[in-house]
């Protein structure tokens, strides 16, 4: 269930001010799904790849991140430059809710 089911006041305001705690919580899920976990704390700006997120786990950050948030991520934008780091994901995000 959604949080806009649960909570009938949620809006995309609420979604994007969120965002980073969300998007961190995301990229753990993608590392727990293969028993995988980085050796320190991820920071807003590293480089996902370099803290050990390998190409498949890239595309379904990208599938987790749109399912999330309940957004379609235009084509043109599902790069690895957007998907690069926590802060170009929320970027990304409020790109898309901002537009959508």
């Amino acid at each position: 269930m959604s949080a806009q089911e649960t909570n009938p006041g949620y809006d995309h305001a609420h979604r994007s001010t969120d965002a980073p705690d969300r998007v961190l919580a995301i990229v753990h899920e993608v590392f727990a799904r293969r028993s995988a976990f980085p050796s320190r704390p991820i920071l807003p700006n590293d480089d996902l790849r370099d803290v050990g997120l390998s190409s498949l786990d890239m595309v379904n950050l990208m599938l987790a991140v749109e399912a999330d948030f309940e957004i379609k991520v235009p084509d043109t934008e599902m790069t690895l430059t957007n998907f690069r780091s926590i802060a170009s994901i929320n970027a990304l995000i409020a790109s898309v809710l901002e537009n959508g």
